[in-house]
Formats: structure tokens, sequence, C-alpha cells
């Protein structure tokens, strides 16, 4: 490579290489000296020949000396010119070089500020001193003095108090070693992503090792302090920089209930892959023994699973092994083919009930073990299903076990708008197992064909159907037969209108509409006496309900029908097609007297229960709903649902909701998120059964958020069973950037899933 001197009239002397360009040497010269220096030649060429420059009255050429022409000379920090500013210097440009007073230097993502600083050539490093200030690809550091690589990064920088962009964390430190632009090692410091010289959390510890290329931060021999006070320390603590997923210990869980005492947990999350986890939970449960748990979860483009399993040896309340496991996968064999599976299990009846901190978990009675595999065409799939039940018993409120379905094969097909009409073919063979009642095997044939008429403001769907179904049994009852067979058809009409208008509502135009429809079923009698009931059962009678053709659940039994459905829907719509308000009134009328049923049925009036409904938002911030369900013959409420809620802000909410059925059912849940004083929130759920006089479940805590932390209390009370309920106590620390500090469940999960419109710091 050849080097060749370009003259050019300047104020000041400037040898500038393109290897390495270091300003020369000009002593006592008042006026601004700057030196452009990029990295160093490669050593088979030598090294420039020294040039002594004297200030003079005379104009001093500006000396550069050139090397390669490379456009791309500025493309990465690496290649970047270092450019150095100071009041003066001296030294030898290809030696060493000092710079004095308001020195400046930088180096592409590197800008460094300091009283004094020296360039050594060969080494392509600067040390520099005397109120430092360091910004380094967007962080900030001030300290004592720094050693530094230019075209590495590579360095240190000597008591030093910093600020990282990238996560908003700040401290200080003995000596922070830089090891490459996105590794770094603290030491001696500490770590905050709280503002302010005195911030309410940091970490300290010997040593902080970062890298922001793995998004993870470890601190050996740390301690962790809230308001001066430490509340953990531990010989390895480890965290992600930007909140993402990292392996390493979790902050330890403590807690305690009615049912286990004190608790202590300590889990482990390791993050295998990027599409896949474990989290290790063991648990020390003072009343019953060393609790072991693990969860794993995948996800890859084919698949997705989640599995978690935990048991306890020897229960010291029961003297008994106890265990659980719960599983869900997701799969798609080939592009037509899907396969799931969905397990549930439990050593005994009271597991959920006595390690669950969750009501929607220790409500759960029938836990499903199902299997599926599915092959899908252009208009048809095919599916093999295997599936049971395990059945937790509450013996206040004992259940019957559900039949197996071992296996189950059905076959769906559909085609819409074929010369106008549509079909659609359901069947399915399935052979059914129960341990005491009667077992054996249905098969079903089930199609349909409608032609639907839709014109613009009404419609009208004739539908015919047949359901033929066979019976093999294999322990028919007394004066049952094996063989039973029976084919029904169905035919149904289907109508509406739609009628418009514009309207006033609340000082906002809108449009009205107003929906009359009719709905007609014809079925024929058929004596079903004799058949088993392997899977139905009455179905729930709500405005989804009036209008199919059984009022069964299931296939074995086909309710013989003469009937119309009519009903009136009325929609308040605004002009960006929002539904403002929705009210619907609806009914059955029978033209027979309805003679198929299951027993324990309640025998049918020429009419139905009268339906009403009303929802919607009286306001951006409020809205409400009802439901009823009101009886024709003694003309009181069967069922009723009313419910209100005001969110007139983010962290604002209030729910208000009462729930009846007759001689069943009676609440009233109150649940709340409201700011009480700055920074402040009460939180509150309270589910009461009026029926019962009891606390169904109950919620209360308070919340403090502030910039860099927030901390939560929650007390909670919840039914285990039909004559038992749980107590528990959590707490939460959360140092934004470190971790949640908590004893207990996670409070977090226990608001959100209790109070409707509940919103975190988070």
């Amino acid at each position: 490579m050849r080097w060749k001197p370009v003259l050019s009239h300047s104020q000041q002397l400037f040898p500038t290489f393109s290897a390495i360009v270091v300003a020369a040497i000009v002593p006592a010269i008042p006026a601004q000296a700057q030196t452009a220096i990029a990295e160093p030649p490669a050593p088979a060429v030598s090294s420039p020949l020294p040039v002594a420059v004297k200030a003079t009255d005379a104009v001093i050429p500006e000396v550069k000396l050139v090397g390669s022409n490379k456009a791309d000379d500025k493309a990465s920090d690496k290649d970047a010119p270092t450019v150095i500013q100071s009041d003066s210097m001296n030294g030898r440009p290809e030696r060493i070089v000092n710079f004095d007073n308001n020195v400046e230097i930088v180096k592409g993502g590197m800008t460094m500020n300091a009283d004094h600083a020296t360039y050594r050539n060969l080494e392509d490093e600067v040390e520099a001193w005397g109120h430092l200030r360091l910004q380094r690809y967007g962080d900030c550091y001030s300290g004592d003095s720094t050693r530094m690589q230019m075209d590495t990064g590579i360095g240190y920088i000597e008591n030093p108090i910093y600020k990282l962009v990238k996560n908003n964390a700040q401290g200080h430190a003995t000596r922070i070693d830089f090891k490459s632009e996105e590794h770094s090692i603290i030491n001696n410091g500490t770590y905050s992503t709280c503002e302010g010289l005195n911030p309410d959390w940091y970490l300290k510890a010997e040593t902080l090792n970062l890298d922001t290329g793995l998004d993870s931060a470890v601190a050996k021999k740390a301690t962790v302090y809230f308001k001066d006070v430490p509340i953990l320390v531990a010989p390895s603590l480890s965290f992600p920089l930007s909140g993402a997923r990292q392996s390493g210990l979790l902050p330890p869980t403590f807690g305690a209930s009615s049912t286990g005492g004190v608790e202590f947990g300590l889990p482990y999350y390791y993050n295998i892959a990027p599409n896949r986890d474990l989290t290790l939970y063991p648990k020390l449960i003072a009343r019953r023994g060393l609790q072991l748990g693990a969860e794993g979860r995948y996800l890859g483009e084919t698949y997705s699973g989640e599995t978690s399993v935990e048991g306890l040896l020897n229960d010291q309340q029961t003297k008994t092994n106890r265990w659980s496991i719960a599983s869900v996968h997701k799969q798609k064999l080939l592009p037509n083919v899907d396969f799931t599976w969905d397990i549930n299990a439990a050593s005994d009846d009271n597991y959920p009930s006595d390690f669950s901190r969750s009501i929607t978990k220790t409500a759960q009675r029938l836990l499903l073990r199902e299997a599926d595999l599915v092959y899908y065409g252009s208009i048809w799939s095919l599916g093999l299903r295997l599936s049971n039940y395990q059945v937790l018993q509450d013996p206040a409120a004992p259940i019957t076990r559900p039949y197996d379905r071992l296996p189950q094969l059905n076959f769906h097909a559909e085609q819409r708008d074929l010369m106008g009409l549509d079909w659609v073919v359901d069947s399915s063979l399935t052979r059914f197992w129960h341990p005491t009642m009667v077992r054996g095997s249905r098969a079903v044939f089930n199609p349909q064909l409608s032609y639907p008429i839709i014109n613009p403001g009404w419609f009208i769907t004739p539908k015919i159907s047949l359901h033929a179904t066979s019976y093999q049994l294999n322990n028919p009852d007394p004066g049952q037969p094996s063989d039973l067979s029976r084919v029904l058809p169905t035919v149904s009409i289907d109508s509406g209108m739609v009628f418009e208008r514009k309207a006033n509502f609340f000082g906002e135009n809108i449009t009205q509409t107003l929906e009359p429809r009719l709905f007609y079923v014809r079925t024929p009698y058929k004596d079903q006496s004799l058949f088993p009931n392997f899977d139905s059962a009455t179905a729930d009678f709500n405005f989804a309900q009036i209008f199919s053709e059984n009022r069964f659940t299931g296939s074995d039994r086909i309710g013989d029908s003469n009937q119309i459905t009519a009903a009136l829907i009325s929609r308040y719509i605004e002009a960006s097609g929002e539904e403002r308000l929705r009210l619907a009134i609806g009914q059955r009328f029978y033209f027979n007297t309805q003679r198929v049923a299951l027993p324990d049925a309640v025998a049918t009036q020429s009419r139905s229960d009268l339906l009403l409904s009303a929802d919607g938002k009286i306001s951006k911030t409020l809205s409400a709903d009802a439901a009823l369900q009101l009886s024709q013959s003694d003309r009181q409420s069967v069922r009723a649902n009313y419910g209100v809620r005001w969110q007139p802000e983010a962290g604002k909410a209030l729910n208000a909701e009462y729930r009846f059925q007759r001689d069943t059912l009676e609440q009233l849940d109150i649940s709340g998120q409201w700011p009480i004083a700055r920074r402040w929130y009460a939180v509150a759920r309270s589910n009461y059964s009026l029926l019962d006089k009891r606390l169904v479940e109950g919620v209360a805590g308070f919340e403090y958020r502030a910039d860099c932390w927030s901390f939560r209390v929650i007390a909670q009370r919840f039914a285990t069973a039909t004559l038992q309920s749980t107590s528990a106590f959590s707490f939460q620390l959360e140092l934004n950037g470190l971790g949640r500090f908590g004893l207990g469940s996670n409070p977090i999960d226990v608001l959100k899933k209790n109070i409707s419109g509940y919103q975190s710091s988070d």
C-alpha cells in the first residue's frame, strides 16, 4: 500500500492517516487542534516519518497522509475514523500523542470527554482522566479514568457512575470492564432501574456480568435492597436485561393456607430454546411435606403443548402419596391430519381442594382424558376419539360418572350453495362403557338439506333432516332388548325480517333495527323409553337453544315437537358500526303435548318460559346487561342475571352482578379496582350466596405503584367443596427490571381472574 502527502491551507496542522490518523505535535497553540484517527496500518507497511511542526504567525498547512479510498470506511464502528479534539497536544504521531484541556474523542458509537488523554498509536489505545465522561453505544458513564482500545471497544473505567439506556438502569461501581461492545462486567457495584441518587431498590454485587447480546445479567455474591433494607441475599442471581425469558432461579415464594400451613418454594426456570421451556417448582409445605412440580411448554410450526406434573410423597396428613398431571398437545401430523390430546388426572378426590389456590381449579370435579385424530378432506372430515373422565367426588354433592367413549368415530361433510342448496351429513359410531350402567355401541346417521332464500330485508330457510340411530347393548336392563333402532325425520322453517330507521339515542344519531323472527319445527313422536341414555340431557333454555330442532343434547333422545318460536330483536347501531344497545324477547309455543322426556323432567305447558334480554353501552365507560326467564304458569322468575360495569379510565373499574336460579342459586357478585390515594389502589371482590348465606369467593387487597416497583397484598377465601372453604394470603413486591418477589400465589393472576377490567402496572 502506498502513502502520499496531500497539502492544503488551514489554521492548524492535521497529520491524518487512513489506517491511523493522529494530530501533529502543536504545543502552545491557543486555537483548537483536531485530529482524525483511523486504524493503524498493517504491520508490513512502515510508519510515516515523524514531522516536527511549530506554531508560527504564518499560515500552517494541513498535512494528511491518505491510505485507501474505500467508500465504506465509516460503515462500522471498527472502520470509522477516530477524531480527537483538544486545546493543546504534543508527542510523536507514530508513537504517542498527549492531549490536554477540553479533550473530546469520537469513534463510531463512542464519545469520550476528559481533561487529559493519551493516544498510543501502535496499540490503537486511548487513556483519559480528569472529569471523565463516556458515551458508549448509547450508554453513559462518568468516572475518574479510562483505558480503551478504540478498534475493539475493549477497556475499563475506574469509579464510574453509569446509565444504561436500553433497560433504563443505573448505578455505580469501583470499576467496569468492557469485554466487547455487548459484554461488560461491573465490579463491586450497584444496579437499579429507579431514577435518582437514592433509588428505592438496588442490587449490590461483587461482580455483575452484563451481556446485551444474550440479554442476560448474572450477579455474584448479590444482595437486593429495598428502602435500604436487604430483602434477598444470594450467591448467584440472574435476570434478563429486557424482561425476556432467561434460565435461572426465580424469586422464592412464601405462602400460608388453612389446609397446608406455611409454604416455601424455590422455582427454577430453564429456557431450553426460544420455543420451549421448563419450570421446576419444589415447595415445602409445613403440614404435608415436600411437593415437587414441573411445567414444560413447547411450540413448533406444526405442534404446541403444555404439561404440568406435581407430586407429594407420603403426605403427613393423609399418609398417602399424592399427585396430579395436566397435559395438552396439538399437532398437525400431515397437511390434512391433526392430532390432539387433553389428559388430566389426580391421585384422589380431595387433591384440588387441598392444594389449589384458585376456585376455578377446585371446582373441577370431572377430569377429562381425551385423544383425537382427525383427517380433513375438501368438504369432509373423519375423526377418531378416545375419551373418559375421572370423577372427583364431593360427598355433599355426588355426581354421576359420564360414559367412556372407547372409541368414537365421527364423520362430517357439508357443502354450501350447491345449486342453491346447503347439505350437511353427520355420522358417528361410538362404543360406550361404564363400570356400573348399561354398556353398548351406537351408530348415528344424520343428513340435513336446506334451501336458504336470502334477500335484502328478509330471509326464509326451509330445512329437512333425518335422524337414524341403531344400538347394540352388551348388558341390557331386564326387559330391555339388546338391539334397538330409531328413524325420525324433522322439518323446520326459519324466517325473519329486518327493518331499519334513523333514531336518536342519548343525543346521538344512530340506526335502529327491528328484526322479527319465526322458527317452526315438526318432529313426530316415537317411544324412546327403552333406549339407553349415554349422553343426552335437557338443553339449557336460552336464546340460542330456542332456535334449535331438538330440545335435548346428545343423540339418545330426539324430542317430539310441533312448535313455533317467535322472537323480536332491536339493535341500536352507531355510524361507526358499533352496536350500542341490543334488546330481545323470545318465546316458544307448543302445538302438541311433549311426550319424550328424561327422568325428573318437568312437564311442558302450552308455551315455554318467556326470555328477555338487554345489553349495551350506556356511555363509553358504562355498560350493562340483563337476562330474565319468566315462567308463564306462575308469573315468577325462573332465572335472572343483571350486571353493570363502569370503567372510566385505566386503573378504575367497578362491577356488580346479580345471579338467580329458582331453588338453586342466588348470588351477589361485586368487584372493583379503584385509586384511593396517590399511587394507592384498592382491589376487592365479594361473591356472596344469598341462598346459602355464605361467601363463595372473596378477595380484598391493596396495590401501590411506584415508578420502578409495585407492591400488592391480597387476602383470599374461596369454597373448595360444598361444605369446605380455604383461606389464603399473598403479597408481591415487583421490582421493575429484576423480577417479582412474593408470598403465596401470584396476586396478578388472582386479580385478573376475579375482577373484570382489572389492569396491572405491567
